[in-house]
Formats: structure tokens, C-alpha cells, sequence
């Protein structure tokens, strides 16, 4: 069984470069259909648990005298079930003994027993910026400040909650195989080329 895990900064493309790496190696591919899977075992909205699970439902709490902390203790009590109903789907996608891409969700800690390639994607700011306008739905309009502070406020939700549930620090690059920088480049093009780092990561490992 062969896993690459994904990590990336938000507007990288990380998403993308996983997909049609999973497609050019024909793996199993899992970001959102983690998601479901937990709201399907938990009984939740999907976009509730997503939100929940990167933090942006702190957002929407009012810090009132009156519900600060108990709204608090609540949201932080449901993100636990929810990183812990996390794990376990993570955990049973190993099981099924699978090749398969992992997006996010720190399953690069979560699966170290299984030895999977980790990958972390980055870019620079603009690259990110142009990306997000690229894909933002038709209705959204941000500033680029504003897309700018989404970008680093997603970032340190991931990192946050990195250090929260594995101790280890988000982005640090000795913790990857391979550390992708997509600025300047067509994922389409850059595809093959990771494909085939993986297939010689893995053909190493075979030889030994």
C-alpha cells in the first residue's frame, strides 16, 4: 500500500496538484469525502464539521460577558469529537489498504506508521492571491487585502490546530519528503513530474 499525504498553504493549489496526482497514479483520492464521512457518522451538516474543524466557526461566537465561556467550552468540546472522529476515518482509510492521496487534515502524522510520502505545497503571496480570485464563485468579491487576510488566517488555523493534536509544527520542512513551490507553474505540467518522484521514492524503498 503506497499513501502521499498533502499538506499545503491555503491558494497554493495543493488541493488540485493531489487530485490529478492521484488521477495520474490511479489512487484512491480523499479531501472532502473525509468531511462526509464524518458528518455522515456524526449526523452532522457538512459544512458545519468543515468549518468546525478549520476553526471558522470561532468566528461567528459573540464575545459577550454573559455566553463568552460557555459558548466557548461548547465549540471547543464539538471540535474534539470531531478532530477525534477525524482520526478515526483517517485511520480506517489505512485500513482498507488502498493506494491513495490525502489532502490536509495533518494524516501525515495521524498515519506515520504507515510510511506515506509527504508532500507540502507552497507558493508565493501573489501566486496565491491570483489563484483565489481564479476560483472564487461568482458572488464573492474580495479585496486582495482581504483575500490576503484569509489566506494567513486560514494558515495559522492549520497550524494551530497541527500543534493541538500532533505536537509538531505545521510547514516545517524537514518534516516532508518533498516540499512543492507551485508559483509559475501549470499543475497539468507539473503533475507528471511529482508522479514520478513518488515512483522513485517508492521503487528506493522496494530495492532496500
Amino acid at each position: 500500500m503506497k499513501i502521499i499525504t498533502i499538506s499545503r498553504e491555503f491558494g497554493s493549489g495543493g488541493r488540485e496538484l493531489g487530485k490529478r496526482l492521484a488521477d495520474e497514479l490511479d489512487f484512491d483520492y480523499y479531501d472532502k469525502e473525509i468531511i462526509t464521512a464524518i458528518a455522515q457518522r456524526q449526523g452532522l451538516n457538512e459544512g458545519y464539521v468543515e468549518k468546525t474543524l478549520d476553526n471558522r466557526v470561532w468566528q461567528s461566537v459573540p464575545l459577550t460577558f454573559r455566553r463568552s465561556f460557555s459558548s466557548a467550552a461548547i465549540l471547543q468540546s464539538t471540535q474534539t469529537n470531531l478532530l477525534l472522529e477525524q482520526k478515526h476515518v483517517i485511520e480506517n482509510i489505512a485500513k482498507a489498504k488502498r493506494d491513495c492521496v490525502i489532502v490536509g487534515r495533518n494524516a501525515d502524522v495521524i498515519l506515520k506508521n504507515e510510511q506515506p510520502f509527504h508532500i507540502f505545497v507552497c507558493a508565493d503571496m501573489e501566486a496565491k492571491i491570483q489563484r483565489c480570485i481564479e476560483r472564487a464563485s461568482a458572488d464573492e468579491r474580495l479585496s486582495k487585502k482581504e483575500i490576503i487576510q484569509n489566506i494567513r488566517r486560514i494558515d495559522k488555523n492549520r497550524a494551530n490546530t497541527r500543534e493541538l493534536i500532533t505536537n509538531s509544527k505545521w510547514g516545517e520542512l524537514g518534516s516532508y519528503h518533498l516540499v512543492v513551490n507551485t508559483t509559475d507553474w501549470n499543475m497539468k505540467e507539473l503533475t507528471p513530474a511529482i508522479a514520478d518522484f513518488v515512483k522513485r521514492w517508492y521503487g528506493k524503498g522496494e530495492k532496500k
